[in-house]
């Protein structure tokens, strides 16, 4: 049951399969092999502070699944926010007027995407509406800007 009589007389021929096939999912990532065509879509505009990297064609998801993508990006001069406008797949009718928008990274050092957390609202999401509860992008330079400084805090009042 998957065994095999002969041993390798080394591993290496394992390991750089293991590397080639690391490499090869890492350049696909790089160049999008992950997107799939999402098809006919409604729009939905999304507020927020800081939008830090995020970039059109970026994934909005909801559960962790790609329901849409971001169909563009601008800065609303008058309200001093950046406007995000969401392209959602036609067949994600069914979400509630009430759900939030966050902006997360995927991983470490990922690219960002929209997380949709659906609500309670018996209304559901319509072309052109506006998502009213958005959570801006968490800049890792300022938490570890804020950390240092409480940290510094704390020290000099010990």
């Amino acid at each position: 049951m998957g065994r095999s009589d002969k041993y390798l007389v080394n591993n290496s021929t394992m390991k750089n399969t293991r590397s080639a096939v690391m490499l090869g999912d890492a350049v696909g990532n790089f160049f999008g092999a992950d997107q799939v065509e999402i098809g006919a879509t409604y729009s939905v505009k999304a507020r927020f502070i800081n939008i830090g990297g995020l970039k059109k064609n970026a994934a909005v998801k909801m559960g962790g699944v790609k329901i849409g993508e971001v169909l563009d990006i601008y800065y609303d001069k008058k309200q001093f926010e950046a406007v995000v406008i969401l392209g959602i797949r036609e067949d994600f009718k069914e979400i509630p007027e009430d759900t939030s928008a966050s902006i997360f990274t995927a991983g470490l050092l990922g690219s960002q995407y929209i997380a949709l957390e659906p609500g309670g609202a018996e209304f559901f999401l319509e072309d052109g509406d506006e998502l009213d509860i958005t959570q801006s992008a968490i800049i890792l330079e300022k938490v570890i800007g804020e950390f240092l400084f409480s940290q510094a805090a704390k020290e000099k009042q010990e």
